[in-house]
């Protein structure tokens, strides 16, 4: 286990160790959640949920044209 440390200011800011943000590939927008086990605080990213859901959708080559169509096709039936 590799350990990394950082100093709480006056404010109750700290700054994330290289190692860590490195490790967990955090950039700047990113958020985290902090969660208190007990006697330990674990902290988690929010990243990429959406991931789970990779290969979930099956799609095809795309026709945009043949979308486009069908899209008319669809509305000008709604309407007659």
């Amino acid at each position: 286990m590799k350990t990394a440390s950082s100093r709480i200011t006056s404010k109750f800011q700290t700054t994330i160790p290289k190692a860590v943000r490195e490790k967990l590939k955090l950039s700047k927008s990113d958020t985290i959640r902090w969660e208190i086990d007990e006697d330990k605080i674990v902290l988690r990213t929010n990243k990429a949920n959406f991931l789970r859901y990779q290969n979930s959708i099956k799609i095809g080559s795309g026709d945009i044209a043949a979308d486009r169509e069908a899209a008319r096709q669809r509305r000008t039936g709604k309407y007659q």
